[in-house]
This record gives C-alpha cells, structure tokens and sequence, in this order.
C-alpha cells in the first residue's frame, strides 16, 4: 500500500478513488459488469443493512459479497456507525446506543440484532471484505460538547476492541500480510479540534492501515465542513489513506482531494441519476490542459423540455455506453416514459463521469 494505489485482495485502487454506494451488495439499476466499464474499481457495502436484508446466513450461502453481487473487484464494508447517527440518534424508538454497541429491532422483525464492535469486525470479515471499518459512534458535527465527548471516548474504546477482534480473526483464519483484509479507524470529534486531535491520536497510538473523516461532513445549512475536514486531514500522517465518507459531490470531492483525501463513496451520484440529474463536463476533459477549476462542470437536469430533441450526447467526449450510443433527446423520452432503462443508462453514465474525474485528479496530482 503507498500514497497513490490501495493494494487489496481483490485487486489495486488507483488514489483518489471514488467508490459508489452498494448498500444492500448492489448499485442501484445496474450490475457488475455495467460498474466494470463504467470504470468503477471498487465498492462500499453496508454490514448494518446487510446482516439484516438479505441475512449472514444468505450471504455466507451465497458464497460471500463479492460472489453473491457478481463483482470481483475490491469491496470496502462500513461498520455500521453512521446508522447510529442516522437512525438511533434521530429516532430514539428505532434503538439504543451503549457501549456494548447498537441495539435494534427493525419493523417487522421477530427479534433484536446487536451490533458490537467484535460483532460488526467478525461480520465483515465472514463477508470478505476487502477493508472494514471499525465501529464508531457517529454524532452531528453541532451536537452539544458533552455528547461529543462521550463519541470519541466511545469511538476509541470501540476502535481498540474491534483491532482485538480483527487480530484474532486473522490469526484464526491464517491470513497471510497479502490476504488480510485493511482496518481502517474512524476520527470523530464533530466541529471540536481539541476531540478531534485527542481521538486521532488514540486511534493512531493503536495502530491501523487507514484512516476515515467521521461524522457528518456538512452543516445543518448543507455547507461542506472545509475547516474541519481539513483540519482532521492534517492529523493523520500522509502515508495513510484516508477516507471522506459521505463525501460525494464533485465539487466537494475537488476541495477534499486538494486537502489530501484520498477516498470517497456517496449514494448521490447514482441517486442524482435516477432523478434526472446527469453530470456532465463543459468541454472534453481528455484535451490538454483541461482545467478542474472555474465552471468546469454542470447539471442537465433530462427532464426539461428544451430537451426533447437534443441529438447529442450528455457530456462532451464521454465515452461511456450511455453517451456512444444515445442522445439526451432519447433519454428524455425515456425518463418521460418512466422506463426501466433510463436508470440503468443515467447511472452508467454518472458513475463514468465520477471515474473520468478520479483520473483527472491522479493526473493532476
């Protein structure tokens, strides 16, 4: 592993590298095969949805995530610790959150599942992943600063143990230093510096392969919490990756990059498709000098009407499957049909946007 490639299991990821979201073991509307030529090298899964729909015990029948979802390459799973924010913290009824982990019982289920630090490493490693992230209590970067502390203090007792049972998973299974998958340690601490260093420097006192910006990264207005990213970046020694998650925006990930992160995954791209919002670059990014600043890229939105005839494609040079074989006019019409196949076009499309920016920004850098 070094500044510029992650080495994995299931193969290298050229740095910076964005990464879609496949939550439930898949990319909305489209397959592996559609990722590959897309450009897509790597993936995030979901243990908290995934130990829950389709199940450990399908998944383990199914033969793991990466034969299950029919992709062979690298699969990045995360811990489960964002659901803590994202459902518990905002909705007491849904579960509970202690230092034995996370407690809930989804609608419809017979039972509760409990989500441990060891529980979370042993699922995702019984997955096989290719790097898991250790669990962490995930808090709202305005959250008051006595629950914040209260995260970091938990976020680091569960980083070590979780690095105990990611220890003792590898030596049971006799994996070598090549088939191992990474473990990489989440820093919290919301908009505090004084948390954020403190619990930076804790996890890296334990030791880990990588590193990931925790918490949510924007305001309550939206805004892209630059000050803190950057901030939490500078923490970490650059021979570590370290990963911006739930950053997703093109905009956002240029600013991230510059700061030095090095890994990004976000629904939005692929979600932004489905609803008729395509990326698209202001000119071929492939000429020479194309500048990754100013008005570099924009928003079609295929849903306007003033596009019912356009007979060219999305972006300019693109080479993905969507843009070499239809125009928007056709696009438009199958949004305005609700087809099944513009989803799997618009999101082809995205997605190669995303990669072609990535290699922007390996070439830039």
């Amino acid at each position: 592993m070094s500044a510029d490639v992650l080495t994995l299991a299931h193969g290298e990821v050229p740095l910076p590298a964005f990464l879609p979201d496949a939550t439930l073991g898949v990319v909305r509307a489209v397959d592996a095969a559609d990722l590959a030529r897309a450009g897509t090298r790597a993936l995030v899964m979901n243990v908290f949805h995934l130990m829950q729909k389709p199940g450990s015990s399908t998944i383990a029948a199914l033969g793991g995530l990466h034969t299950m979802s029919g992709w062979s390459g690298p699969i990045i799973t995360d811990s489960g610790g964002f659901q803590a924010y994202s459902l518990i913290r905002q909705n007491r009824k849904f579960g509970s959150l202690s230092d034995r982990g996370l407690s809930f019982q989804p609608e419809g289920a017979e039972r509760k599942f409990l989500l441990s630090p060891e529980k979370s490493i042993s699922l995702q490693m019984a997955y096989g992943a290719d790097v898991v992230m250790c669990l962490d209590d995930c808090t709202h970067a305005e959250e008051a600063i006595e629950e914040q502390r209260r995260a970091v203090g938990r976020t680091i007792r569960w980083a070590a143990r979780c690095k105990e049972e990611y220890e003792r998973q590898v030596a049971q299974r006799r994996l070598g230093p090549d088939a191992r998958p990474r473990l990489f340690a989440v820093v919290q601490g919301g908009d505090r510096a004084e948390l954020r260093r403190e619990c930076a420097e804790a996890l890296l006192a334990l030791g880990f392969d990588g590193f990931g910006y925790g918490g949510w990264p924007f305001s309550g207005q939206g805004v892209l919490l630059s000050e803190t990213l950057a901030y939490c970046r500078e923490l970490i020694p650059t021979e570590f990756p370290m990963h911006a998650l739930g950053v997703g925006h093109p905009d956002h990930i240029v600013a991230c990059a510059a700061m030095g992160y090095q890994i990004f995954d976000s629904a939005l791209p692929t979600r932004d498709a489905r609803g008729g919002r395509l990326y698209a670059f202001t000119s071929d990014p492939a000429a020479p000098g194309f500048p990754i600043r100013g008005e570099w890229h924009h928003t079609l939105y295929i849903q306007d009407n003033k596009h019912i005839k356009t007979a060219t494609p999305i972006s300019p040079g693109c080479d993905c499957h969507t843009c070499v074989t239809y125009a928007v006019g056709y696009l438009h019409h199958l949004y305005k049909s609700n087809e099944m196949l513009y989803a799997r076009l618009a999101t082809i499309h995205n997605l190669r946007f995303m990669s072609t920016l990535m290699a922007l920004l390996r070439a830039d850098g």
